[in-house]
């Protein structure tokens, strides 16, 4: 019989689909909050509101950050991939925000990093390391990045042992935007030592996509970032 590293678990905020061990976590996932006690929260937590509750007002807690609000500041029900709801939970109107531009990460992002992209690569911080072409993509589990070499091999970076994903090549987009070409990651090796991984996109056909799957991995790293310490990453990744 097939066996699943996963388990539905329900939580007083909802069913969740959850990994059976840590090991097994995407490196993306947000812990459940606790939630602020019925007792600590007499009025609305959103400060423009501050209602009392009452028998006719009642309190409701945010799924994503566990403070109470009324009705009217915590009515949106929304998917929480982050948190691994299986169903859409209910969200204050801060967090809600936050949500729908995660979910759009989830739902487009995700799948370009799973894709691929074709990109020429060397280790060190050397400027004159050989580059070699390879396939990068964010494995299924979405805990690494895999390479893909037609005649070598490269070992797997875990996405938790990433310290700094760098911009160190860009060029302009057709609205003058520049866009980036080229990335070095740093990250621990499996000695603890921290290497440095330059990517760089090939200049022919699947340049695109190479630049649609490096602005993808700027933004994972932020998420991961932000599940990392726990807080929003709203500067530009190092």
């Amino acid at each position: 019989m097939a066996t699943t590293d996963k388990k539905l678990v329900r939580s007083r905020s909802g069913l969740r689909m959850v990994s059976m061990t840590d090991n097994k976590t995407s490196s993306f996932t947000l812990p459940e909050p606790e939630w602020v006690p019925d007792n600590d929260c007499g009025y609305c937590m959103q400060r423009s509101c501050q209602s009392k509750f009452d028998f006719i007002r009642r309190r409701h807690h945010c799924r994503r950050c566990g403070n109470c609000f009324c009705n009217s500041c915590c009515d949106n029900k929304l998917p929480l991939p982050r948190m691994s709801f299986v169903d859409p939970v209910r969200q204050c109107n801060k967090c809600a925000e936050i949500t729908k531009k995660e979910n759009e990460f989830f739902d487009k992002h995700v799948k370009l990093l799973l894709s691929g992209g074709e990109f020429m690569i060397a280790e060190g911080d050397d400027d004159g390391e050989i580059s070699t072409s390879y396939i990068c993509k964010l494995a299924t589990d979405q805990r690494y990045l895999v390479f893909e070499g037609e005649h070598s091999k490269m070992d797997s970076i875990g996405l938790d042992e990433i310290d700094t994903v760098k911009v160190i090549a860009s060029e302009p987009n057709q609205q003058g935007f520049k866009v980036g070409t080229g990335v070095a990651i740093r990250h621990k090796d499996s000695f603890g030592d921290y290497q440095i991984l330059k990517m760089e996109i090939k200049k022919d056909e699947s340049s695109k996509s190479g630049k649609m799957w490096i602005a993808a991995m700027l933004k994972a790293f932020r998420l991961i970032m932000e599940a990392r310490t726990g807080k929003p990453c709203n500067t530009p990744v190092a």
